[in-house]
């Protein structure tokens, strides 16, 4: 597999290109805005969009997602049920922050704990960690020790818990608890900012070391 991190909005929030390399299909994790970079990082990489996977419903993670996904015709996997409420309230996010108008959607699947999902040949596993969010998920794919947490975990940082329903103990929770057990050598790509690993994290996060 291979994949391509694309920062988008204002934000810098980093939405992922996946590929399958044996099938040239591709999916989206976190399409949250900037349709015409997105649109150029698909064209540069010749594939072909089968899905859009999202984390989380903030709205830095799910901008561009309506248009994208009736864009090319695609489904829309995820978040867990619990983030229902942050996706319907998409038009109003976008007031608050002054962002671009985007309408409310709901995804294809709400996922869960345990779920898979896949694209080309590529199975991702599903783990639910809420905390910043009640329903946020992360993405993992074991065989390349690679995961796509959102805004769980961060280099040096954790996610935000003072929006509504967030908590800081279930955030912590779900890192020890969910995260950690994958193993030291996971590389992962947070919602923002530069890459790490969990044992680095293990070791220098201040707020989970």
């Amino acid at each position: 597999m291979k994949y391509t991190i694309i920062p988008v909005t204002s934000y810098q929030q980093n939405c992922s290109l996946l590929i399958c390399e044996n099938t040239k299909k591709a999916a989206l994790v976190d399409p949250g805005g900037d349709v015409d970079l997105i649109l150029a990082a698909l064209e540069k990489e010749k594939v072909e969009l089968e899905k859009i996977f999202l984390t989380h419903g903030h709205l830095d993670h799910v901008g561009a997602t309506s248009e994208l996904a009736s864009m090319f015709s695609v489904p829309i996997e995820g978040p867990h049920h619990d983030d229902q409420f942050w996706l319907e309230a998409i038009p109003s996010q976008c007031a608050s922050f002054d962002f671009p108008a985007v309408d409310a959607f709901t995804p294809n699947c709400w996922l869960k704990d345990g779920d898979k999902v896949e694209f080309g040949d590529i199975k991702l596993d599903v783990i639910h960690c809420p905390g910043h969010t009640p329903g946020h998920i992360v993405f993992f794919q074991p065989e390349a020790k690679l995961a796509w947490v959102g805004d769980v975990l961060f280099n040096g940082s954790i996610g935000r818990t003072d929006f509504p329903k967030g908590d800081f103990h279930t955030l912590i929770h779900s890192i020890k608890e969910k995260l950690w057990p994958l193993g030291e050598d996971v590389a992962f790509i947070p919602g923002h900012g530069p890459m790490s690993t969990f044992g680095e994290e293990m070791r220098s996060n201040p707020f989970v070391s």
